[in-house]
């Protein structure tokens, strides 16, 4: 016969099933209200009647789930369909609505409709409503549009009221480091310190910021060495590693190493951020060794290399010149099972070409290309800008054309105007009016004209006895009017 369970073991049990339970039903509310919301993307598309629909559906409005939905839409920067979410709450009256919820609602106002509504709203509120959570969310909002003097107006008023806490100090060294007034941020500490308010870690981080970003690295190393002797500042690894930044960038590699050190003993073994920063900054110190070294415990402690750290890893191997090792590397990558994200093989493209070397670039390209891949169009550019700066022409009209052909790859994408302006008055010299006209109309379905393409665009019409007045109405939809240069060329043409 089984023994009977502890208390303990009783406790564990039905905490595991209260956990399940908690799961299943949040799973089965996003199968119904969040399946709704969450494919509506598109911001200019109110979820209200969605909201709406599901009530007058007979459904259950679970508070703590929609108070989840605010969460998941504020963190994936859905805003303004956060703030619908927020406000129909409140309006509803379906469930209790707490100060934090009253404070969410005020920053999503103030982010997505400005500071001034948020202040209206601030103020229809009873004052019994007006809590710290409301008074700190408002003065986030003068901090983030960098508003110093209603900042401080509103940080003074909480004093007045006893309610500031370490985080409004914060925001207020935030402040400061936004309208580069650096100078004052160890002010803030300083005074936050006498008020009795004990500094968190990221008191320290964002003054050790100001320190950093005037070159005063004493102040950072004290500032460093206070933090590492206070009991209730457990100094983590990012902190670490931004000491170190600043001394690498100070030429002071041993105090950099030192710091680099320490980030590494601090970091989780599987923190594939932290080895991040850690392969950034030995490259920078010109530590190849190191780079390899760390890559090779990112890959043994983490589960998987996403094309994040495959891109800072080629950018480090490119800025150390290892174009052997950053085309191994890349071949890694094409294994990995990672999204084809061609801003990875990017990063060898652009230091090849840099370092005059776009023969290898194109070389590189081509070999995914045949491997079934299909780059973006700027993967294409990058080897066409390689082939204007060594001043081969042909090659770099043959790479444009490239890249036209796979636009639907980026749809957004825009070549550079040198670029484009020296392929073309090459083109112009070149090829046939035939191919100046294909050529055109690719940029024009990219609204890429500019008016050194018109320029040349003229100059070929007009060497063709052609008809420019479509290029004249097009420039003026284009909003460019005739230089001298255009002038000249105009009045070249006969009917002139």
């Amino acid at each position: 016969m089984p023994s009977t369970p502890s208390f303990s073991a009783a406790q564990k049990l039905a905490e595991s099933f209260l956990r399940r339970f908690s799961t299943v039903t949040a799973s089965a509310r996003r199968r119904n209200l969040y399946s709704r919301i969450n494919p509506l993307g598109d911001p200019s598309v109110s979820i209200v009647p969605v909201l709406d629909e599901w009530i007058e559906e007979g459904n259950a409005v679970n508070g703590y789930y929609l108070k989840d939905v605010v969460k998941f839409l504020r963190n994936r920067k859905r805003l303004s369909h956060a703030l619908e979410v927020s406000e129909w709450m409140s309006s509803k009256g379906l469930c209790p609505i707490s100060p934090s919820d009253l404070a969410v609602q005020l920053d999503l106002i103030g982010r997505v409709r400005g500071v001034e509504s948020a202040e209206r709203y601030f103020q229809s509120l009873n004052d019994g409503d007006k809590t710290y959570q409301l008074h700190g969310a408002l003065l986030n909002c003068y901090v983030r549009e960098g508003l110093v003097d209603k900042s401080l107006s509103q940080m003074q008023k909480m004093k007045d009221m006893g309610v500031v806490c370490c985080i409004n100090y914060n925001s207020l060294m935030y402040l400061y480091l936004q309208t580069q007034q650096l100078e004052k941020v160890p002010d803030v500490l300083a005074e936050m310190q006498k008020d009795g308010v004990p500094p968190n870690i990221f008191s320290y981080r964002l003054c050790i910021n100001s320190y950093g970003d005037r070159g005063d690295l004493e102040n950072v190393e004290k500032l460093l060495e206070e933090m590492e002797r206070e009991p209730h500042i457990d100094t983590d690894w990012i902190t670490y590693s931004m000491v170190a930044k600043f001394y690498i960038k100070a030429g002071m590699k041993e105090k950099a190493l030192v710091n680099l050190k320490k980030c590494e003993e601090k970091a989780e073994k599987g923190n594939a951020v932290a080895y991040d920063h850690l392969i950034g900054h030995y490259a920078a110190l010109g530590g190849k060794g190191a780079v390899m070294r760390v890559w090779k415990l990112q890959k043994a402690n983490c589960k998987k290399q996403l094309n994040r750290e495959y891109i800072t890893m080629l950018s480090s191997l490119v800025k150390l010149g290892e174009f052997d090792m950053a085309e191994e590397v890349v071949g890694e990558w094409e294994l990995s099972g990672n999204v084809c994200d061609f801003r990875v093989p990017n990063i060898v493209l652009i230091g090849y070409c840099q370092s005059g070397l776009v023969e290898k670039a194109e070389a590189l390209l081509q070999r995914l290309v045949a491997e079934g891949k299909t780059p973006t169009p700027n993967s294409w550019a990058i080897t066409a800008s390689g082939y204007v700066a060594k001043d081969n022409m042909e090659k770099a009209f043959q790479c444009i054309k490239e890249a036209f052909a796979v636009l639907v790859q980026n749809k957004r994408w825009r070549p550079k105007d040198d670029v484009i302006s020296s392929i073309f008055s090459w083109v112009t010299d070149n090829k046939d009016i035939g191919e100046v006209e294909e050529f055109v109309n690719s940029l024009k379905s990219l609204n890429a004209m500019n008016r050194n393409i018109y320029v040349s665009l003229i100059k070929t019409y007009v060497k063709h006895g052609k008809d420019v007045d479509e290029i004249l109405e097009r420039m003026k939809v284009d909003n460019i009017e005739l230089d001298q240069e255009m002038e000249e060329a105009l009045n070249s043409y006969s009917r002139f």
